[in-house]
């Protein structure tokens, strides 16, 4: 039986967490900081915790990390 295979991209930008819950960095950060907010950019600081919903559809296209 072939082995599933993990999307390159996701395992780039996501890591999992002992308890199974997805981490990700705060979008909209690349570029373009004059514009924003500086409360924007306080929070955005750091990674984040995805919500369940999203953390399902994550799963997918790591098959073996959870």
């Amino acid at each position: 039986m072939p082995k599933m295979k993990t999307k390159s991209s996701v395992k780039k930008r996501f890591k999992v967490t002992a308890t199974g819950k997805v981490k990700v960095g705060a979008a909209g950060k690349r570029h373009g900081m004059i514009k924003r907010s500086k409360k924007f950019i306080r929070d955005a600081r750091g990674t984040m915790v995805l919500s369940e919903p999203d953390t399902k559809i994550i799963k997918k296209y790591m098959p073996y990390s959870f």
